[in-house]
């Protein structure tokens, strides 16, 4: 027969087991859930060229992170520009694939230049929260989301103290030497700008100064270059496709050979696509006239010391970003009035494509026929004015080609996040 004091223990040990038993038992129930739960998440694509990746998967860890767009359910497509205050208006496509084709989704935001990087961040994550819950709304996810309003509500015309002016100064300066050389370079930087729907207005004043010195060979080498630059910009938006506006400037640059450059250039554009796409498409015609007025440093080629310059351009322009990749080109033609054959045509046009999953191939490339270069001194560059481009040489092209090739693969899925020993 079993006594009281042998019991006690015995009856407490099995109820002791029994619950860890229960508790180990509801804690595999609750994983098993949350695993079945993760596989049936959405899986996503994050098209974005700027996002902090590391932090919006950390932060949104109840979908499915994958390298590829192919696998993805849902395509993340992310496009900014520059707002008139220094900030960015990004605009977030959410192209449904797969289990959810045909269901797109759009939510745009727009940042302050005054933001830290991290109040960024927090602000994409939250725009990628509120795209992604239609989608979540139709997965097992649904149970476990809820819904907040946040009172922040701002009326659509505000009364600002600035009147929407932003100002911006800088200035660096850059000091380098050993025992042979030297060199100093100094730079500096004031704009104000201006930006409404109706109006654009952009002026800034800037400044660069650098300058070498060699001792090579009992020789003393001193090389300078400086360059002044006063602009302004003005543009009167007509409708979703019309803007008119111009340019009205003065500069100074040695390289050039320019002492003093005093030019106006009204221009009109039309975009075959309304403005308000300009995030993933553009097809802009911009056609301009200019009058210049030149006073050399040195007597040009054409005997010149001063002289006054008419000319017009043309430049076309093609911007689009979509699922399968980036293109931008454009192509623009300049010529004097006085002398046709005195003309420039340039081309530049970018390209980045993803060819098949996981390779993508990209293409950047300038080309330029110069006919126009009225500014070039007479006489022959010194070989450290060459060598140091100190003077603009005579040339009949100019170009540049650039070409990439990426391939990645191995698993599909890239939610872990692990900084240790950096990134």
């Amino acid at each position: 027969m079993i006594s009281r004091q042998t019991l006690i223990p015995v009856l407490v040990l099995l109820i002791s087991v029994n619950i860890c038993g229960y508790s180990l038992g509801e804690e595999d129930d609750n994983k098993a859930e949350l695993q079945d739960l993760k596989n049936q998440a959405p899986t996503i694509f994050l098209d974005c060229w700027r996002c902090d990746k590391d932090f919006i998967r950390t932060e949104i860890t109840y979908v499915n992170y994958v390298r590829n767009r192919e696998d993805a359910d849902i395509h993340i497509l992310v496009t900014e520009e520059r707002t008139g205050s220094g900030g960015r208006e990004y605009t977030l496509e959410f192209i449904g694939q797969n289990k959810f084709e045909g269901m797109d989704n759009q939510v745009v935001y727009s940042t302050s230049g005054t933001d830290t990087r991290d109040e960024s961040r927090k602000a994409m994550v939250e725009a990628i929260q509120k795209g992604l819950f239609p989608y979540l709304m139709k997965t097992p996810l649904a149970e476990y989301l809820t819904v907040g309003f946040k009172q922040k509500l701002a009326p659509t015309a505000v009364d600002d103290k600035w009147d929407f002016w932003v100002f911006y100064i800088s200035g660096n300066a850059r000091f380098s030497g050993e025992e042979s050389r030297n060199y100093r370079q100094i730079r500096g930087n004031l704009s104000a700008n201006r930006v409404t729907p109706e109006w654009k207005f952009r002026a800034g004043l800037s400044g660069n100064f650098d300058e070498s010195k060699f001792d090579y060979d009992g020789e003393h080498i001193t090389s300078k270059a400086d360059s002044r630059n006063v602009y302004s910009t003005l543009v009167k938006s007509l409708g979703d496709h019309w803007s008119a506006g111009g340019w009205v400037g003065w500069g100074h640059t040695t390289y050039r050979n320019k002492d003093s450059e005093f030019y106006v250039a009204p221009a009109i554009e039309y975009n075959f696509f309304p403005y308000y796409e300009s995030t993933r498409r553009q097809l802009r015609c911009l056609y301009r006239i200019g009058l210049t007025h030149v006073e050399y440093i040195e007597e040009t080629i054409y005997d010149k010391t001063q002289e006054w310059l008419s000319s017009q351009s043309l430049a076309v322009i093609l911007e689009v970003r979509e699922p399968w990749g980036n293109a931008s080109t454009s192509l623009e033609g300049s010529h004097y009035f006085h002398d046709a054959s005195m003309n420039r045509v340039e081309l530049d046009g970018y390209l980045s494509v993803r060819l098949v999953r996981g390779l993508s191939v990209s293409i950047n490339g300038e080309y330029s026929r110069i006919h126009n270069q009225l500014n070039l001194p007479k006489g022959d560059a010194s070989i450290d004015e060459i060598l140091l481009r100190r003077k603009e040489l005579a040339t009949n092209y100019e170009y540049s080609l650039s070409v990439g090739l990426s391939y990645t693969f191995g698993s599909i899925f890239s939610n872990v996040v692990n900084p240790r020993f950096g990134r």
